[in-house]
């Protein structure tokens, strides 16, 4: 199943696709409110003990074998055994990339690094046309992340988070909008 999603590497990170055994790192991560304040309120909240195998199992798997998911674990080169996070695209009218890191490695440029791996994929392999991504306004370190990337904000409404009630904002990028910023001419 996940033979046909690649591995990914960027200079300082392995993005491995998700495996049923990644699941304990999962639950001891993830489980953070820094984590999911701002993650979609179906995240259930308090984070049930077996909620990183359910999601795995019953979600994240089934959505890899579709072909309508692809889901890394984000690890360090210098310590690939250890899961400091999760990345995914998938298909989607307007939510296409997903991410969380844990919050002991916030700050230093790895979510950008994973995250421009991923949209890479999402447009150079899966030749998807348009990248969608909401954010909680104010999630101020996620939506920093899109806009260096090159992004721009297309709508805004209100959205239910795990956190409560919050105005967002719905970002976009365009496969020619991504090669342009990433290769330019």
């Amino acid at each position: 199943m996940t033979a046909a999603i690649p591995e990914l590497t960027t200079p300082r990170l392995i993005l491995r696709p998700l495996v049923l055994d990644d699941a304990d790192a999962v639950q001891r991560l993830f489980p953070q409110i820094e984590v999911v304040r701002f993650l979609a309120s179906r995240v259930p909240w308090p984070y049930p003990a077996d909620g990183a195998f359910t999601f795995l199992r019953d979600v994240v798997l089934p959505g890899m074998e579709r072909g309508t998911e692809w889901h890394w674990s984000i690890r360090l080169k210098t310590a690939p055994e250890q899961l400091i996070g999760m990345i995914n695209v998938r298909d989607s009218s307007d939510e296409n990339r997903g991410f969380w890191l844990d919050p002991a490695w916030h700050g230093q440029g790895l979510m950008t690094e994973a995250s421009d791996a991923v949209t890479d994929y999402w447009f150079d392999t899966l030749q998807r046309p348009v990248l969608r991504v909401i954010k909680a306004i104010a999630n101020t370190a996620s939506r920093r992340l899109s806009e260096t990337s090159g992004m721009r904000v297309i709508a805004t409404e209100d959205r239910d988070y795990v956190s409560g009630r919050w105005p967002s904002e719905i970002w976009e990028m365009t496969a020619e909008e991504w090669r342009s910023r990433r290769h330019p001419r």
